[in-house]
C-alpha cells in the first residue's frame, strides 16, 4: 500500500461497540465481559465487573470521535494538527500505529470501502 492509499483510507465505529465520552470529551470503551467463566464465579458471588472500561487520552479520544466513516486518515490528521499542533508530530506514524492497533487488535473499528 502506498502513502495515498493509507491517507485516503475510512473507518468507522464498529456497530456493537459501546463507550462513553465525559464531558472534558474523553472517550471511555466499554467491553463486556461475559465468558462463560466469568458468568460461573459470578454465580459465586465474585465481584466480576460486567464490563472493562477502557478510557483514551485527550489524543486518542479525538481521533476516535473523529471516525465516522467519511473521514479519511488525512482529514483526522489535519484536524489533530490543527487542536494540537506540534504536540502530535510525527503526526501521520503516530496516527497510522493508533489506527492500526484499534483496528487489528482491539476490533473496535472496521473498514469502510
Amino acid at each position: 500500500m502506498d502513502n495515498d492509499e493509507l491517507l485516503n483510507m475510512r473507518f468507522k465505529i464498529c456497530d456493537n461497540l459501546q463507550y462513553e465520552v465525559n464531558e472534558e470529551g474523553i472517550v471511555t470503551i466499554l467491553e463486556k465481559q461475559d465468558h462463560k467463566i466469568q458468568r460461573f464465579f459470578r454465580k459465586l458471588k465474585f465481584k466480576i465487573p460486567m464490563y472493562k472500561r477502557t478510557s483514551l487520552d485527550e489524543y486518542g479520544s479525538e481521533v476516535f470521535l473523529q471516525i465516522n466513516g467519511t473521514n479519511t486518515v488525512k482529514e483526522i490528521g489535519e484536524a489533530l494538527e490543527v487542536r494540537f499542533g506540534e504536540k502530535v508530530h510525527p503526526l501521520y506514524e503516530r496516527l497510522l500505529v493508533f489506527l492500526n492497533h484499534i483496528y487489528l487488535n482491539c476490533k473496535y473499528i472496521e473498514k469502510v470501502e
